[in-house]
């Protein structure tokens, strides 16, 4: 025997319309809707709790060691699923492989995309406004770079250990290998010591240039005086929030000083090359930029006498003036006007 549905319901119909009275009909009408208030009640608090409430998470004990690193991150105060979408049928798999399969690890995830870049800029770049207080990265060089120009996800850098999102100091040498400085008796002069062998790569590197190489202000931020530090302080770089130089790193930089009419104003790049050696090798002056001074003047002779540019031109202010003539000039010969020494 098979039931007819459509007769069913006109039965129902039927027995509704004729046998019940008018009382009867409004308790049941009002007991209908009252069981589909309750019941959808029930059901939007079960899927606000899966969907909005990260005890939901908690409950597996799969997320165990994600649960312990949110909660110390810089996201501990942001709801799981803001971050993490997943379909219905995700959840349901998740929650049957929990429940009947026993499953207590996450698989591999070899390479995948958990949380897409998109959902990261939601905040930090669109200024989603349940997040007013995520930092801005619109106007970072280094964002520009890696995300938009090399289209790079944001998890490569700020996920590659679950939950935790500040990058550790010398990251960078994940991907630029070929960067970092020479260990410590490798140079071209084997005791030579790199001085900043060890330091954060954003202690150099800034937001505040365009390749994100180190601008002269930047070096000075060490070797320059306090009016530098207060100028790049107030700037409020993602370089200098996050990897400001330690005053310890800060004390211990030879301090340097750059005249504003130095004849000279250049990156200090040009000349050194930190990941090298940090003192400039005086033989590439007349290589590389001055190559017609050799044969200028007084040049040749002094050269021949095993002298380094150096030690006539003092490093940063270059120009040799008379005061410092008549000072250092006379240890080997009469004093002589600077002006005349290309005569």
């Amino acid at each position: 025997m098979t039931l007819n549905p459509i007769k069913l319901v006109n039965n129902f119909a039927n027995w509704f319309s004729d046998k019940l009275t008018p009382k009867a009909k409004i308790i049941i009408a009002i007991g209908a809707l009252m069981f589909v208030i309750i019941m959808s009640f029930i059901a939007y608090k079960i899927n606000d709790y899966f969907e909005n409430d990260p005890n939901a998470c908690f409950a597996c004990h799969v997320h165990d060691d994600a649960n312990k690193q949110w909660a110390k991150s810089e996201h501990a105060n942001i709801n799981c699923h803001e971050c993490h979408h997943s379909s219905k049928k995700d959840q349901m798999v998740q929650m049957y492989r929990f429940a009947f399969l026993g499953q207590r690890s996450v698989a591999p995830r070899h390479g995948e995309v958990i949380v897409p870049r998109t959902l990261c800029l939601r905040c930090h770049w669109e200024r989603d406004e349940k997040f007013p207080k995520a930092p801005d990265i619109s106007k970072s060089r280094y964002h520009a770079k890696h995300v938009f120009i090399e289209k790079i996800e944001c998890t490569k850098c700020h996920g590659y250990r679950t939950h935790k999102f500040s990058l550790e100091e010398r990251y960078c040498l994940t991907c630029h290998k070929d960067k970092g400085f020479r260990p410590h008796g490798t140079t071209d002069k084997p005791h030579e010591k790199i001085p900043m062998g060890e330091l954060p790569c954003l202690n150099c590197h800034t937001d505040r240039t365009s390749n994100l190489l180190p601008e002269r202000k930047k070096c000075l931020f060490c070797h320059g005086d306090e009016k530098v530090r207060k100028e790049l302080t107030s700037d409020n770089t993602i370089d200098v929030r996050h990897f400001r130089p330690s005053e310890e790193t800060v004390k211990k930089a030879v301090k340097i000083n750059v005249p504003d009419k130095a004849p000279m104003q250049f990156e200090c790049r040009t000349c050194h090359n930190p990941h090298l050696r940090a003192r400039p090798d005086w033989a590439n002056c007349t290589v590389k930029c001055h190559t017609t001074v050799p044969y200028t003047g007084k040049h040749e002779i002094h050269l021949q006498m095993n002298l380094t540019c150096k030690n006539c031109h003092k490093p940063h202010s270059w120009k040799v003036t008379p005061e410092q003539a008549k000072k250092e000039c006379v240890t080997c010969h009469e004093y002589k006007d600077p002006k005349f020494f290309i005569k």
